[in-house]
């Protein structure tokens, strides 16, 4: 197989297969997760200042007192490769074309140098986070294989695709294709691994707090 027929493959039934697993098992985690039912809590519910599902949602998502001077790579880097993530992935002028032919919705992209740069900024923090991850003892008796494996699922697609867009490494083509290919395997993996949080992390944390406040206990 060449270059030209592996740009076509993962372009066409790649793409479909990776897109199929994707969605087949994205709904049945779902399905599974909201299929569990809970029983209904019949206690009175009990007011308290701060205590409700959207306070903790965002409550949990701001670093918890003390925690950005104690583990700043830890915050600061998560926060730096999410959001430059984000960027990356849904506004990027090409991303959205893919996404417009997928699902028809579109939206403004933003300036390729943009992109580049939240790109690097990226990859930058994924990389101080792995260092900090192997550095720190706790934190590396507390990681598995699986957190070393999403972490180089999702890094690849972003290397790949700057270099594919900076002409680097490799030809054009064979780049992009290995772009497109690193593309499927994380949408293969992403429903069976941690990285499902994707679609869990809010949801569960609007539970747990309004689970807590019907206790009146902030969290």
């Amino acid at each position: 197989m060449n270059e030209m027929e592996l740009l076509n493959w993962v372009r066409g039934p790649g793409l479909n297969i990776a897109v199929a697993v994707f969605l087949l098992g994205t709904i049945w985690r779902l399905f599974e997760i909201y299929s569990l039912g809970r029983k209904q809590d019949l206690s009175a519910p009990r007011n308290a200042a701060g205590a409700s599902g959207w306070h903790t949602v965002v409550r949990r998502s701001m670093p918890p007192p003390g925690m950005l001077k104690r583990s700043p790579v830890s915050y600061i880097g998560g926060y730096a490769f999410h959001i430059g993530l984000a960027i990356v992935v849904f506004l990027f002028a090409p991303h959205i074309v893919l996404i417009e032919n997928l699902i028809g919705l579109s939206w403004p992209a933003l300036p390729s140098q943009v992109v580049d740069l939240a790109a690097v900024v990226t990859m930058a923090a994924m990389v101080l986070v792995l260092v900090d991850r192997i550095n720190k003892p706790v934190k590396r008796f507390l990681s598995t294989f699986e957190d070393y494996f999403t972490w180089a699922v999702t890094f690849l697609p972003v290397l790949t695709g700057y270099l594919a867009v900076q002409h680097l490494l490799l030809p054009y083509t064979t780049m992009l294709a290995l772009h497109i290919l690193s593309v499927e395997i994380l949408l293969v993996v992403l429903p069976f691994t941690k990285l499902f949080h994707v679609f869990t992390l809010f949801a569960s944390r609007w539970y747990n707090g309004n689970a807590n406040a019907h206790k009146g206990v902030p969290v």
